[in-house]
């Protein structure tokens, strides 16, 4: 649970900048050029996760400050979003989070092993050992598991080959449980090339985990916590689901219907836009300016409608019915130690 609890505060903090001023500044750069400056620290902010994860990990565990920044580069470099070329370092993306885990995992056991028998020399033997052993093993083990990305982007590939409303449950489904665990839904949406019908029940989907989990939990997590999964950060309810899976239940109830939502309005994306659910309005966006007749009185109400009304009126609906009807959760299971 550290690590879990660790990795959600890491991933929020990082992709929360984004999910409230990417879009905006995309709109405003070419009209103020400065501004560009602005998109590139939300690009930096995104492949800093690594090491923002793997130190908020060190302080769940209650580790100095020398080891938990050790903790953070070693993540960092096993992360996989530091690429090495012809002599330059590039940073790009936010990483194999799966990896970053077990990274933390294994550098957190090192320290637990050695860290209180060293004592004044902690700072000669911490910092070498993470990155030079623990890190460097994780980049070697980079390749092997970003493959479990690539496997299941196999997967979500021959959903798009099955009958459209059928596709668009499925994948609305598929996407909101994707969006609950270390993989990344972006990655899988690039993997495949997943466009139109597809990307926006992908969408639609992240869209139902968002407000879900953040309508479920509000009277027991703090109105923050539940305003960031409303923004587009609901990878952080992963320790939540990992804890207990009954609680995906209305989650999948309302993306199964956000998918069919999808299919009647037809509501469509892009490779880049899918995978991102409301965060920073991609999703929203993109289908407006994909649909016919773009920004129209009649696109813009469909939007709203099928990426916030809808899935406000599911949340509350699915919360009553499983909490009340058939109580097969409780608030108190929705409550996410930030």
């Amino acid at each position: 649970m550290n690590i879990l609890n660790g990795v959600a505060t890491g991933i929020v903090v990082v992709l929360i900048p984004g999910a409230l001023l990417s879009e905006l500044f995309k709109a405003l750069v070419g009209v103020l050029p400065q501004l560009t400056i602005v998109l590139n620290a939300l690009n930096m902010s995104n492949s800093l996760m690594g090491v923002v994860c793997g130190i908020s990990i060190g302080m769940r565990f209650g580790f100095t400050p020398i080891e938990s920044f050790s903790l953070g580069l070693a993540t960092h470099l096993a992360s996989g979003s530091v690429l090495f070329k012809n002599g330059t370092m590039i940073m790009n993306g936010t990483g194999d989070i799966i990896n970053m885990m077990i990274t933390a995992a294994i550098g957190s056991c090192v320290i637990l092993l050695i860290g209180d028998k060293l004592k004044s020399f902690s700072l000669l033997v911490i910092p070498p050992v993470l990155l030079a052993i623990i890190g460097v093993s994780g980049l070697l083990l980079y390749p092997y598991v970003s493959q479990i990305t690539a496997f299941i982007g196999v997967g979500v590939k021959q959903l798009t080959a099955l009958q459209p409303a059928l596709m668009s449950v499925l994948l609305a489904e598929v996407f909101a449980l994707l969006i609950l665990s270390p993989i990344t839904t972006v990655g899988i949406a690039l993997a495949v090339s997943l466009s139109g019908l597809g990307s926006g029940a992908a969408n639609l989907g992240i869209c139902a985990a968002g407000f879900g989990y953040a309508i479920m939990g509000w009277k027991v997590n703090s109105r923050g916590t539940s305003l960031a999964m409303f923004m587009g950060s609901p990878k952080m309810a992963l320790p939540i689901v990992m804890r207990n899976f009954k609680t995906f239940i209305p989650i999948a109830a309302n993306a199964a219907i956000l998918g069919l939502l999808g299919y009647f309005f037809n509501i469509k994306g892009t490779p880049m836009s899918a995978g991102f659910g409301i965060s920073g309005l991609v999703g929203p966006l993109n289908h407006i300016n994909l649909a016919a007749e773009g920004w129209s009185v009649t696109n813009v109400v469909v939007a709203l409608l099928v990426f916030i009304i809808a899935p406000i009126f599911l949340a509350l609906l699915f919360k009553y019915v499983f909490t009340t009807v058939i109580p097969l959760v409780n608030e108190e299971d929705y409550q996410l130690d930030m």
